[in-house]
């Protein structure tokens, strides 16, 4: 072995990755040591581990492993950072330690994985573990299982999942191994001990002799619970209890903890859910409504199997619980029934929750079937009943409970009964609120009294079990008019009723005061027995109950009992004899006293009332007896007193009595007329007024207003009515409004408003307003019906009262105000203190009308209907009914389920129009709507992720309105939320957010089913949807204040490691805007009135809650330091201090210089110490050894600040580190490595901000070490620069622009020839952007450092330059060419050399660029005057310069740094050239200088020339005056010459006509610029699409339009037409034009030319003329094979079509025959494949027999002619060039070829050599006769045929230069004189034009309308062509051009096109042709003659006049011809 002294000096961490294993133990015993010498848990020394504590563990020397074991434990339980390496390490123990022989490794392994369950890392441990049961070595199961099995029992099973080990336990069981059975046995008896019997039902399935041992083993085991003997780091709380308790014994406080200890599980969470759904039989549906129940039978047999399932997969179960409902309702098989509701059970208990919404449906229908006397079918509807109870709640089910509660039938009644008295047994005071409690007393109080005994029986069980729950005190209320007989019933009912859990409920005293503040497991499933409910409740009864004990008002309420007792008593007060009155009264009054109260005398009767008055003063409350004194005052006279002193002592006394004795109603009832009679008494008005105040507070005012207002109203005078109203208005505000009955008096206040007397009018407006006060909108309702004018009058009151809160109350009624206070408090928490009690008894209140009648089935069909229509009618009536009843009940029938569909409708209008019924549905229904939030709630939040805003507006304005009645928790209880959150829809999600986090923060508890929210709210966090994470950011903190921090940080243990810290550091920051819950609010009196006040101030502070969150980003200060207030903990509690402290730290140096600690980081990388600054997204390690390295050189608060999740810290630390830069230069440049590597991880950021603030930092930071004089080392340069580079790529503008500058800075403190291979690396780039500005850059670095720059060599280095001439990207070949272009400029030709070879292209392309380079160098002298001159040009200083991207302005250094990068070309090119082109305003120029620079910088865009467009645009109405539209776009374009090109094109298709003009001109002068046309290369098919488009556009708008001036149409006409011309001149680019774009192209021209509202227009004929000649030039010269295709394609399309006529097919046929009279010229170039592909698609569509069928032969006779042309020119050679077609056996056309080339087989071979006769001329020197005379008439056949004359003339005279003595006499001497001088002079043409003499252009080519071009050379037929040719050779003589150009751009348009108008293009047919159609060709020849002529003759003569008379003459001829043709046919 190697020299140990070698590794013994490496230090730890290099030790322990050694390959020599005695290294490694070394390095771990060495680790061991210093891990447990390291205090600090957050030391930086761990980071350094984190990596190697896998390999510690998976360590191959068993030996060393152990070590590698002790270490990594003690690394595990001391390192802050221990967490993140959970999943790798727990891995390597369970694959590499578990399978160890050695027991201590194994022990070690177990130890560590159970030190990671202790730092909160459980869920990975249980990950890993589970996965190591699959694993095949049983070894390794018996560890993990054995492992599992310690972690229970030491952390239990809160920490440990069960769920996920009871799924895998079974199969353990089964395994071969003895061991791993023996360890589940133990791991499962493990698990039993923690809970119980739920381990019964996954097992069941397991071996029957190992369940028996199992049952063996569990009944050994003690009963006391389990306790969690281990502890998380986040409990250290309870281990300190812990170990106090097992220091004390651990006797004292079990009871206590035994609840708490077990949270029982519950065996339903531990089963997998079934999918039923599915698994139903197909034709269920059918069989159910069969008419035989046999079929029925089976079909519930089926599902009742399927139900049975102990837990069902969640689903839409809407179709087979109505079907089960409709058996259950309708079915007249009792068994059938009772099977139907077994499967209702089963159902629910399997769903849970889940089945809550359908709850609503089905209790009804089983109500109503409890008639059935049967007790098969009635247990069954108990047993599903009580089922279906535990999936909703009392409240939901309320309504339809009470519905029955009246029913004729006996039978119903007791069963309702009995129901509720079971429901009652689950609830607890929480759950069943005096609000529930009040209707179903009242209903089973007249059920006590009911003449059937089982109904009275069953009553008295409901209130006994009631009483039971929420005690005697609550129910005693409602049970005021029961005698005493009955009451000691019902407690002797309450002393039986067990409740389940063995809760003791709330019957004892207050020692037992602690029911379960939850509802104990509310969702307890019966037991599966079929036997009655009885049983199951004794069964649920053993269960324990969860939730934590409630301290509630025990000791008030208890105290209180035996009083309320007796008070309810008197309170149904006896009525007594007046005998006993006088009897008691003579008791307590003096007998004058008695004796006077009748006297006649009125002053006696004054002294009686005085004595009286004094009695009752001094009386003891216990003793007076109220209804005898009050009697005494009713005595004769009593309110008939006449005298008013007297009245006026009565009533105060009677007032007196009733606030000082126990005033009961009967006494109130003896005083109340008289009282009421008085009130209008203006005397005693006021007393009576008191008075019955007082029996209000006595008696409760709503009783006692009830009573006054009826009294009042049956008396006649309108006085005493009116005051009465007046009382009562101002009674409310005193009382408040709790408890007021509506109903009771809204008839009498209506009667008011209708009074004639105006006072009464008066008083009833002045009480609703009152009303209005507290009970808001609603009251409206009930006068709705009233006369306009009255209304108005109300609505004038309310508006009043609008905005004002109702007083708070100052007078109670007095036993409420003695017990009420107690319990009021408690009940406002229903419902997180949303409307209170109150507000829920106004809604109440209102009579409200049932509706499910007229929800027929036809209204819920029509509304389900197909047709959309009748959907709406069927809404429209639905909207309709609800209105008309106003306020409706909750039973609305069918309706939920036919609107829920409606929520999903296609057809968004019925959406919206749901919507708004639904919203109207609110307003109606009240509190009922509770029972409705499953199932049509929650669809509303559905379509809250419609894309449509303005539906998810109307769906958001709907839900708050439901939230408004139903209050928030029964939207989050349950699933339903939580599922509609897992919709991955980015709307929905941020509206369902936005929502929450604006009602959390108002509700004081929260059900805990929200916490399924957070995992989704977690996901939002980091959504891609920007708006989604910003609501889900706001709703963070609300979640969090109902949930708590560590719950939420617990959940975070799922998520992925790198969301899991964005996401933890979001909570930290919610966590500090968390809002305060809303305090308990302080009960008022009641009504909504106490409620609102209270809502308003906690919703603002959660609104200024939220507000401090977003803004806490803005001032960072707030949470640091001095906002450490708002924090809890004691961090909050010297917020001053910290303050300070911070800012005293902030004030030293922020970079520490320490003496060569740069040197010893350049030293520790080299040496690999530390990593490699070298990756492509950092990732947490570089970040970690980042903060290791910064954390001695940099100050705490600043490294703080840079490594903070807010981007604002870093932009606020980089402003610090610019303001230090110069103060602390020297410390800087220490750092300058950290710095840089920092700000290479800020490049990886997306945020610009930071970004722009960054580059701002680094142009100072360079001009700095510039200044100072300072070089970067390689070290510092290899760790920033790549980084830099990859920025210079960015999208955006100013941050390349900064990047470059930053680039040019560096080349001064770096050597620019080692800046070179970072760029040359930048150019390998993915991002074109990044490689055009690297070569860019690359160029200028050449340009101003040589050649010599290149590195490692020139020739290396440009070689990879030159392959980017060839990039797919415009700006990267442009960059690449001029980086070329500025090495030519240093080295001349040298150039070609280094770049080695190109491809043909692209070095025409470099030759091309650098040939317009050297042009401008001539300019470079001038260019230094200039350069101010030009900086000036090119930022004009106008505002309306839309494109440039800053003003002139600008900082002079920063121009220096963006005209760096132009150096190459500023020299060369400083001088502007006018634009040549007059007629085309400069605005719309195309900036040609810069297109032939070609550059593709980036400073800015000065492609168009800009000026103001304001006069230019007037004329024209336009109204955007600047066309200002395109720069958006413009700015994201890159800044090329494609793009300008790019952009003046997409103007050709501009709406606007004066914009295309503009466009086309900009355009056609480019192209007409020979050595310029080049820059459209690329962009044809763009241009010809544009045009294309622009012309359709013409056709539908311009044309149809009177408005748009047609002259405007016919100028865009000619520009369009002059354009295209111009583009098919220049031959390159016409060949670039592909099929698809050419088949638009000729369509268009076509339709253009049948256009007949173009002949219409003045000079619409010219247009179609000029068309014409179009037409021709794109035939010509476009790519040939492109042109024939899409002819081929464009006629199969129009003889498809029955649109299109005639004349238009035949146009294109007239185009194809031209296209086939080129062929002999075309062969050679054409794609043969591809046509016969073409033709055979054809020939496919149309066989030879559709074909024939055509009204017209043509298309046949066009498709021979081509296919024999074809055939002839190629003969049998044509045959090899069918390869595209695919089944060629399928073709018609490869018989037809062969057929055709048999026919021309003697030809075929001279034909076929015709492509080689030029090779063959020039090698073949001796040929014989024959083969010389064959050549040279196949020349001569050339010269006479019309469009090969030239070629045959030139072949003649390369044959001629050839054999010199070749003998043409034979062939000239058959032929006129005329064609034998032609061809002399032919031939001393050429030959002077290949001496150079002259130069020809070519000539455009000869329109020929004769037959096939190999006709004989008949004298006849050549006569026109040699005309035409003479006429050639005359102008050209004359120096007179044979091309002229289309003047449609420039020119007049008056003037006739100078080109001979094809018309007779129009007029020519094919090759087989009739004699007058001969003679209509060479009239037509002859009068393009003549047109040539004439205009060659008024060139001769400068002549401005036309002669137009030959022309005309020709017109007549034609017309004449076509008279002569049509006799004929």
């Amino acid at each position: 072995m190697g020299d140990d002294s070698e590794w013994m000096k490496l230090p730890i961490d290099q030790k322990c990755e050694h390959k020599v294993w005695k290294a490694r133990l070394n390095g771990y015993e060495e680790a061991l040591k210093l891990f447990q010498r390291i205090q600090d848990e957050k030391s930086p020394e761990w980071g350094k581990f984190l990596g190697l504590i896998k390999k510690f563990v998976t360590e191959s020397n068993a030996v060393a492993q152990l070590k590698g074991l002790e270490a990594a434990l003690v690394f595990i339980e001391n390192a802050h950072v221990a967490g993140k390496t959970a999943g790798e390490v727990v891995s390597g123990v369970v694959t590499k330690v578990f399978n160890q022989p050695k027991a201590r490794a194994k022990e070690l392994g177990a130890d560590i994985c159970l030190m990671y369950v202790e730092i909160e890392k459980a869920e990975v441990v249980q990950d890993e573990l589970l996965k190591g049961l699959d694993n095949k070595n049983p070894k390794i199961v018996v560890a993990c299982i054995e492992t599992l099995r310690k972690a229970l029992s030491e952390f239990g099973s809160k920490i440990v999942m069960l769920k996920l080990v009871v799924k895998v336990l079974p199969k353990q069981f089964e395994s071969r191994e003895k061991a791993v059975r023996d360890e589940a046995k133990l791991l499962a008896v493990e698990i039993y001990r923690w809970i119980r019997d739920a381990l019964r039902p996954p097992l069941q399935n397991i071996n029957s002799v190992q369940l028996k041992e199992l049952e063996e083993e569990w009944t050994k085991l003690p009963s006391s619970p389990p306790k969690q003997s281990r502890f998380l780091r986040s409990q250290q709380d309870l281990k300190a209890k812990f170990e106090q308790q097992q220091a004390q014994g651990g006797e004292q406080s079990d009871g206590e903890d035994e609840e708490q200890a077990v949270a029982a599980v519950d065996p339903y969470d531990l089963l997998e859910p079934v999918e039923i759904l599915s698994k139903m039989p197909k034709d269920f549906y059918e069989k159910i409504e069969a008419k035989k129940w046999q079929e029925r039978k089976e079909a519930l047999e089926a599902v009742e199997v399927l139900t049975k399932n102990p837990k069902l997969e969640n689903g839409d179960y809407g179709d087979l619980v109505r079907a089960l409902k409709k058996v259950v309702g309708k079915d007249a098989n009792v068994m059938l029934v009772s099977m139907a509701a077994k499967c209702l059970a089963a159902l629910a208990s399997g769903l849970r929750k889940k089945f809550g919404s359908y709850a609503g449906q089905v209790v009804p229908t089983i109500l109503e079937k409890f008639k059935e006397k049967k007790l098969q079918v009635v247990q069954a509807l108990q047993e599903a009943i009580d089922a279906i109870f535990l999936t909703t709640t009392l409240q939901n089910l309320s309504e339809d409970i009470l519905a029955v509660m009246d029913n004729k039938n006996p039978s119903i009644k007791q069963q309702a009964s009995l129901f509720l008295a079971r429901s009652f047994r689950h609830c607890t005071q929480a759950t069943l609120p005096k609000s529930l409690l009040k209707p179903f007393c009242a209903a089973l109080i007249k059920q006590v009294n009911d003449s059937a005994p089982e109904v009275r029986d069953a009553a008295f069980e409901a209130l006994g079990t009631a009483m039971k729950v929420v005690g005697e005190k609550a129910v005693n209320l409602f049970l005021a008019d029961l005698d005493k007989l009955k009451l000691d019933k019902i407690k002797e009912c309450a002393d039986k009723v067990e409740l389940p859990g063995g809760r003791k409920g709330a019957a004892g005293g207050a020692a037992e005061k602690k029911p379960g503040a939850k509802a104990a497991p509310a969702a307890e499933p019966p037991s599966r027995s079929s036997a009655p409910p009885k049983k199951t409740q004794t069964a649920a009864a053993s269960k324990p109950s969860s939730g934590p004990p409630k301290k509630g008002k025990a000791a008030s309420s208890a105290g209180g009992k035996t009083k309320k007792t007796s008070d309810s008593k008197e309170v149904a007060e006896t009525e007594l004899s007046p005998e006993a009155c006088e009897d008691l009264a003579a008791g307590v009054l003096p007998a004058s006293c008695l004796q006077q109260l009748d006297s006649a005398n009125w002053k006696e009767r004054l002294a009686s009332m005085e004595e009286f008055q004094r009695a009752v003063e001094t009386m003891d409350k216990a003793v007076m007896p109220c209804q005898a004194l009050v009697r005494m005052l009713a005595k004769k006279p009593g309110w008939k007193e006449t005298n008013f002193q007297v009245m006026q002592m009565k009533l105060h006394i009677a007032a007196l009595v009733a606030q000082r004795g126990q005033f009961s109603k009967t006494s109130a009832s003896v005083v109340l007329d008289g009282l009421v009679d008085k009130i209008g008494d203006v005397k005693c008005g006021g007393n009576a007024k008191e008075a019955l105040t007082a029996v209000g507070e006595a008696c409760s005012l709503p009783w006692t207003a009830e009573q006054v207002v009826s009294m009042a109203f049956a008396q006649k005078n309108p006085k005493n009515q009116a005051e009465t109203l007046n009382w009562l208005a101002n009674a409310m505000k005193e009382f408040g409004f709790a408890g007021i009955n509506v109903k009771g008096f809204i008839n009498n206040v209506k009667t008011a408003l209708g009074a004639t007397n105006p006072a009464v009018r008066t008083a009833a407006i002045t009480l609703l307003g009152v009303m209005h006060l507290y009970m808001g909108a609603p009251l409206r309702m009930f006068f709705e019906d009233e006369k306009p004018a009255l209304l108005s009058q109300i609505d004038a009151e309310f508006e009043k009262m609008q905005g004002q809160s109702p007083p708070a109350p100052t007078r109670f009624t007095k036993k409420a105000a003695a017990e009420e206070e107690g319990d009021e408090g408690e009940e406002q928490d229903e419902d997180g203190g949303g409307g209170g009690g109150g507000g829920q008894d106004i809604m109440d209140l209102l009579p409200r009308t049932d509706i499910s009648d007229k929800i027929s089935s036809d209204l819920v069909s029509k509304i389900g209907d197909k047709n959309w229509k009748i959907r709406k009618e069927g809404l429209d009536e639905t909207a309709a009914v609800i209105s008309e009843a106003k306020f409706i009940t909750a039973n609305i029938g069918e309706l939920p389920l036919a609107l829920k569909g409606r929520l999903g409708d296609s057809n968004k209008i019925l959406v919206q129009q749901t919507l708004s019924i639904l919203q109207q549905l609110a307003a109606a229904m009240g509190p009922g709507l509770k029972q409705h939030v499953k199932a049509l709630g929650f669809p509303i939040i559905t379509v809250l992720g419609d894309s449509k805003p303005n539906l998810r507006t109307a769906a958001m304005v709907t839900l708050q309105a439901w939230v408004e009645q139903t209050g928030m928790k029964d939207w989050l209880e349950g699933e339903d939320l939580s599922e509609e959150l897992k919709r991955e829809n980015p709307f929905l999600r941020q509206e369902v957010f936005g929502w929450l986090s604006e009602k959390l923060p108002t509700l004081r508890t929260v059900p805990g089913d929200l916490m399924l929210c957070v995992p989704l709210l977690f996901t939002c966090l980091e959504d891609r949807n920007a708006d989604v994470r910003k609501k889900a950011q706001d709703a963070l903190p609300t979640f969090m204040m109902h949930l708590g921090y560590d719950k939420m940080i617990k959940a975070t243990g799922k998520l992925k490691p790198a969301s899991k810290d964005q996401v933890v550091a979001m909570l930290e920051k919610a966590r500090a805007v968390m809002p305060a819950k809303p305090a308990v609010l302080a009960k008022s009196g009641g009504g909504k009135g106490s409620a609102e006040p209270s809502r308003a101030p906690s919703a603002s502070r959660s609104a200024a809650a939220s507000e401090d969150f977003s803004d806490s980003k803005s001032e960072p200060k707030k949470v640091r330091g001095g906002g450490g207030a708002a924090k809890k903990g004691p961090a909050g509690k010297k917020p001053g201090a910290k303050g300070q402290k911070d800012e005293e730290d902030k004030s030293g140096p922020i970079f520490i210089l320490i003496p060569n600690a740069k040197e010893q980081r350049i030293k520790e990388e080299k040496q690999l110490k530390i990593l490699k600054w070298n990756f492509i997204t950092p990732r947490d390690e570089y970040v970690e050894q980042l903060k290791t390295q910064m954390s001695t050189c940099f100050a705490k608060w600043l490294q703080d600040e840079l490594f903070h999740f807010d981007f604002q810290r870093h932009v606020k630390a980089i402003g610090v580190m610019m303001e230090r830069l110069e103060s602390e230069s020297d410390a800087t440049i220490s750092c300058l490595d950290l710095i840089l590597k920092w700000f290479t991880f800020r490049f990886f950021d997306t945020n610009t901000t930071v970004l722009m603030k960054v580059l701002e930092y680094l142009k100072l930071l360079f001009a700095m070490l510039n200044r100072e004089n300072y070089h970067l080392t390689e070290y510092e340069a290899n760790s920033f620069v790549p980084y830099l580079i990859l920025k210079v790529g960015e999208s955006k503008d100013v941050v390349r622009k900064d990047v470059r500058a930053i680039l040019t800075m560096l080349c001064k403190v770096y050597p620019a020839s080692k800046l070179f291979p970072f760029l040359m690396e930048g150019t390998k780039s993915k991002n074109s952007k990044q490689r055009a500005e690297c070569l860019e850059e690359l160029g200028c670095l050449i340009e101003g450092y040589g050649v010599n720059v290149c590195q490692p060599t020139p020739a290396k280095s440009l070689k990879e330059i030159a392959v980017h001439i060839g990039d797919r990207d415009t700006s990267v070949r442009n960059a690449a060419l001029n980086t070329v272009v500025a090495v030519y400029n240093v080295c001349g030709d040298q150039v070609y050399k280094l770049i080695g070879n190109l491809s043909e292209k692209d070095m025409s392309m470099l030759e091309e660029r650098i040939k317009r380079s050297a042009k401008k160098t001539h300019a470079a002298a001038p260019a230094k005057q200039n350069a101010a001159e030009k900086t000036q040009r090119e930022h004009p200083t106008n505002p309306n310069a839309t494109f440039l991207r800053k003003p002139a302005q600008e900082d002079p250094n920063k121009l220096k740094i963006m005209y760096r990068t132009y150096r190459i070309h500023s020299r060369q090119n400083a001088q502007h050239n006018e634009p040549s082109h007059p007629s085309i305003p400069k605005e719309f120029q195309l900036d040609l200088d810069m297109i032939e620079r070609d550059q593709s910088r980036v400073s800015e865009l000065p492609d168009l020339v800009q000026h103001k467009l304001d006069e230019l645009l007037e004329p024209i109405m336009i109204p955007e005056p600047k066309i200002r539209s395109v720069s958006p776009h413009f700015d994201d374009l890159h800044n090329s010459t494609a793009s300008t090109i790019n952009f003046v094109i997409s103007q050709v298709a501009s709406g606007d006509i004066s914009t295309s003009i503009q466009a086309l001109a900009q355009i056609d002068e480019v192209l007409r610029q020979e050595d310029k046309a080049d820059v459209m290369s690329g962009h044809i098919d763009q241009l010809l699409i544009a045009t294309i488009m622009q012309l359709r556009l013409i056709n539908s708008r311009y044309l149809a339009h009177d408005r748009v001036d047609k002259r405007d149409v016919i100028k865009l006409y000619s520009c369009i037409i002059g354009n295209m011309l111009s583009l098919f001149s220049v031959e390159p680019l016409a060949k670039e034009a592909s099929v698809g774009v050419l088949k638009d192209l000729m369509h268009g021209l076509i339709t253009l030319m049948l256009d007949s509202r173009v002949e219409d227009v003045e000079d619409g004929t010219q247009v179609i003329r000029s068309v014409n000649l179009l037409v021709i030039r794109v035939l010509e010269h476009s790519d040939q094979t492109n042109m024939i295709s899409a002819l081929l394609e464009l006629l199969q399309d129009t003889l498809i079509s029955t649109v299109v006529s005639s004349t238009f097919s035949e146009l294109i046929m007239k185009c194809l025959w031209r296209m086939i009279r080129l062929l002999p010229e075309t062969i050679n170039s054409i794609n043969l494949d591809r046509i016969l592909l073409d033709v055979h698609n054809f020939m496919k569509v149309f066989p030879k027999e559709k074909l024939k069928q055509l009204k017209t032969d043509v298309p046949h006779r066009t498709l021979k002619t081509l296919l024999h042309t074809l055939c002839k020119l190629t003969g049998a050679k044509i045959l090899d060039h069918l390869s595209m077609i695919e089944n060629r056996n399928e073709s018609e056309l490869e018989p037809y070829l062969r057929r055709v080339v048999k026919q021309y087989g003697n030809l075929s071979g001279s034909k076929s050599d015709r492509g080689n006769e030029k090779g063959g001329l020039r090698t073949d020197d001796h040929m014989s006769k024959a083969k010389v005379s064959d050549v040279l008439s196949e020349i001569f056949k050339k010269i006479g045929s019309k469009e090969n004359t030239k070629e045959g003339l030139m072949e003649l005279y390369e044959y001629k230069q050839k054999y010199s003595d070749a003998d043409l006499e034979p062939f000239l001497k058959n032929t006129s004189q005329f064609f034998q001088s032609y061809v002399e002079r032919g031939l001393r043409m050429i030959e002077s034009e290949r001496e150079g003499k002259t130069r020809i252009q070519s000539s455009s080519v000869i329109p020929q309308h004769g037959v096939d071009s190999s006709l004989s050379s008949n004298n006849d037929e050549l006569k026109p062509a040699v005309y035409y040719e003479r006429l050639k050779i005359l102008r050209q003589r004359q120096g007179l051009e044979n091309t002229s150009r289309q003047q449609g751009v420039g020119g007049n348009e008056d003037e006739p096109p100078q080109r001979p108008a094809i018309s007779s293009l129009l007029s020519s047919k094919p090759p087989v042709a009739s004699s007058t159609d001969m003679l209509h060709s060479k009239l037509s020849q002859l009068k393009e003659s003549r047109e040539l002529y004439q205009q060659e003759h008024n060139a001769h003569a400068n002549s401005p006049t036309h002669g137009r008379s030959a022309p005309a003459n020709l017109d007549d001829l034609k017309k004449r011809l076509e008279r002569i043709k049509s006799n004929r046919q």
